[in-house]
């Protein structure tokens, strides 16, 4: 079972796997840590994470991020136009999710957020593997705390297109919270009064505060609150307007209208960011922005504070919200964790720690913090490793409602009732009871519609109860509903049953005794006395009711065919890639032999064979470079094979000459090592046969020494 945590992020992606020896951050092809979070689509094939932006830049329309924040989203919802401005392909309808178009394989194609997502993580299911030489089915991703049910299911179903199994969708801030404390050995017990931290998430586009209790082997989130507006994206936008404004005026150039002129303008802001983080002032250099110009600016640390004064003056706001959720003040906290990459600007650091009036902790690291608490979170559910017992007591970000349509039989009843409360722990079960003579619908939907991002269809479900009917006496038959938000923090009505009232006898319970009260030693008299009993009506369950559901989910039929497509997709990019390494191999057998002719092949090939070589070499090098420039893979081989041919026999004579040596080498160096084995072993013998010489004479010394004086008297 392969253990990888993912923090599928707006801007990068970063994967942790866990290890005998612990957690790692992996990399991917090209020895970075993080992804970026990119598909891009071309006349071939498609292009993912690093692939796509490698040719962002002169593919733009084609080339799609922030998918993770459009998944599960319809296209009218304000926060997806607002989106419009970061994502520069063209964003689409498709039959009520918001999705985008795209030239791909020639032609014009629409792909929903969900499938985009999907496509990405196929990249980093390949890339998990490729590390860690097995394949990859479980993942635990990691999302943004305010996304809905609906964007919840989004990201399952992506992830079950591109043949991954989710076992958890984590808060961002809660796998933060559990690569933190699950290391601590310290944390109090639980009659200890609690540690409280609060962590402070401030990436690309999201700025999440939330403060979690921690006790020994356990952590429970206490309150959440969000700016989804606010990261390193606004900071950029601020800034792009700045230079657009001052190049308009210098240059008489506006780079904001020119798509690619911007891409570039953004990438020097990134690094002009950077350098701000440490130093006072920073330079912009950006080489032929557009008509062939070259800008310059510079910019000191107070002028960038300056132009992001709108977000720095709200960068208190969910600080105070978290603490007023959790009815705590500044002073009960105890750490504040900074995480994600905007928290490097001093300003925010500055305003943070003022708010706090204390010293900021940097214990985790910023950018791979939440990656590694999805891999700790996804080795707990994992048979594979031993992980300390650690629990997560997360919990419910949105208010949910069921409502019903009222019944002739009870006029009075009320339609709607709050069952999930903001702040509910996490997973969470409730027992709903209707009395009900026949079938009946209701329908989830959030208490609160104002607390959604954007214009968010508060719906969350409508569920259908079957087989519901008045009992043999014509009353009602008592209904009963299991509701639960599970660990995903996705709804469901997991069942329906209904139950009966029956009478049974229970033993009526004796009163306390009160110490010291007279009549007490009478009570021995009593102990054979039977117990009076008592009828009383209980719920005894009886059967089951057939329930249907109806969510944002994609249906079944939707999916499969989603992963068909998504599988199609896989191998015409494997298609494309084998056909371009057999090409570059192609390429490189051409200069090799080109070389090798004049070189190390020369003695071993006629003058007739080097002429017929050469001439080959110069025919397919002209089509590879022509007609053979777009060519199919077997083309590539064909022609490989046309070459081989002529230099097979070449190349064997060349081979069959270094073995020969080879073969020669070796033998001097077994019989060099059989001398040196046969001296060793006649040295040995030499001196085994001293040392048996030495043994004789001590022996026959011995034995002079010890003859007897009678013997001696004899001799003499």
């Amino acid at each position: 079972m392969s253990v990888v945590g993912v923090d599928l992020g707006a801007l990068n992606t970063v994967i942790a796997v866990a290890r005998n020896r612990g957690v790692d951050v992996i990399t991917n092809e090209v020895s970075n840590r993080a992804t970026p979070s990119l598909v891009g689509f071309g006349p071939k094939s498609r292009y993912l994470g690093e692939a796509a932006k490698n040719q962002e830049i002169s593919n733009l329309k084609n080339t799609v991020s922030c998918f993770v924040r459009l998944a599960g989203r319809q296209l009218n919802d304000p926060d997806v136009q607002h989106e419009k401005n970061f994502v520069s392909a063209p964003l689409v309808d498709i039959d009520g999710q918001v999705g985008v178009e795209v030239n791909y394989l020639g032609k014009k194609e629409k792909f929903t957020a969900t499938q985009i997502t999907a496509a990405f993580l196929t990249k980093i299911k390949q890339t998990a593997s490729n590390e860690l030489k097995l394949p990859v089915s479980d993942v635990v991703l990691s999302v943004p705390v305010w996304f809905t049910d609906a964007q919840r299911r989004a990201i399952l179903d992506a992830s079950e297109i591109a043949g991954l199994k989710a076992l958890r969708l984590i808060n961002d801030t809660t796998a933060t919270a559990l690569g933190w404390g699950i290391t601590k050995t310290d944390l109090p017990t639980a009659e200890e009064k609690p540690r409280r931290v609060m962590f402070v998430n401030i990436g690309h586009s999201n700025y999440t505060a939330t403060v979690v209790e921690f006790r020994k082997g356990e952590l429970t989130v206490k309150s959440t609150a969000w700016d989804r507006h606010f990261g390193g994206r606004y900071i950029d936008q601020a800034l792009a307007e700045h230079f657009a404004k001052e190049f308009k005026e210098k240059y008489k150039i506006d780079v904001l209208e020119n798509p690619k002129a911007k891409f570039r303008l953004m990438a020097g802001i990134e690094k002009l960011k950077k350098i701000l983080s440490a130093n006072t002032l920073a330079n912009l250099n950006v080489e032929s922005i557009m008509n062939d110009l070259d800008v310059r600016s510079v910019l000191k640390r107070e002028e960038f504070e300056e132009l992001i004064k709108p977000l720095l003056d709200r960068a208190h706001v969910p600080l105070e919200q978290a603490l007023a959720e959790a009815k705590l003040q500044k002073e009960d906290i105890d750490a504040i964790e900074m995480i994600g990459g905007s928290t490097r600007v001093p300003a925010l650091k500055t305003i943070i720690a003022d708010f706090f009036g204390k010293p900021l902790s940097w214990t985790l690291n910023q950018d791979e913090a939440v990656a590694r608490g999805c891999a700790f979170s996804c080795a707990i559910m994992s048979p594979v490793f031993r992980v300390r017992d650690f629990s997560i007591h997360d919990i419910v970000s949105y208010p949910i409602e069921f409502a019903w349509e009222k019944t002739e039989d009870i006029p009075d009843e009320d339609t709607s009732l709050t069952v999930f409360n903001r702040g509910n722990v996490l997973p969470s079960t409730k027992i709903l009871t209707f009395y009900r003579k026949h079938n009946f619908d209701l329908e989830a939907r959030y208490a609160k519609p104002e607390l959604l991002p954007g214009k968010t269809n508060p719906f969350i479900g409508r569920f259908s109860v079957k087989g519901v009917q008045a009992d043999a006496k014509g009353d009602f038959m008592i209904c009963k509903l299991k509701a639960r938000v599970n660990q995903h923090g996705i709804l469901s009505v997991d069942s329906g049953y209904y139950v009966e009232e029956v009478e049974v006898e229970e033993p009526i319970p004796e009163p306390p005794k009160e110490e010291g009260k007279e009549g007490d030693a009478m009570d021995v008299d009593k102990k054979d006395e039977k117990p009076k009993m008592r009828k009383v009506k209980k719920q005894q369950r009886k059967g089951e009711l057939p329930l249907s559901s109806g969510t944002a989910a994609l249906d079944e039929s939707t999916k499969q065919a989603a992963a068909e497509r998504e599988n199609q997709m896989i191998m015409e990019d494997k298609l494309v890639a084998d056909t371009e390494n057999q090409k570059n191999e192609l390429e490189s057998f051409i200069y090799e032999l080109k070389d090798k002719i004049i070189g190390v092949y020369a003695e071993f090939a006629s003058d007739e064979e080097k002429s017929k070589l050469n001439a080959k070499l110069e025919t397919v090098e002209d089509w590879l470079y022509d007609e053979g420039e777009d060519a199919s893979k077997a083309q590539y081989v064909s022609k490989y094979e046309e070459v081989r041919s002529i230099a097979g026999p070449i190349i064997q004579r060349y081979n069959d000459k270094i073995e020969e040596e080879r073969q020669a080498v070796l033998k001097k160096q077994q019989e060099a090592a059989a001398a040196k084995q046969a001296e060793i072993e006649r040295k040995k013998r030499e001196e085994e046969a001293k040392k048996q010489e030495a043994e004789q004479k001590d022996t026959e010394m011995s034995d002079a020494d010890n003859v007897k004086p009678d013997e001696v008297e004899e001799a003499s």
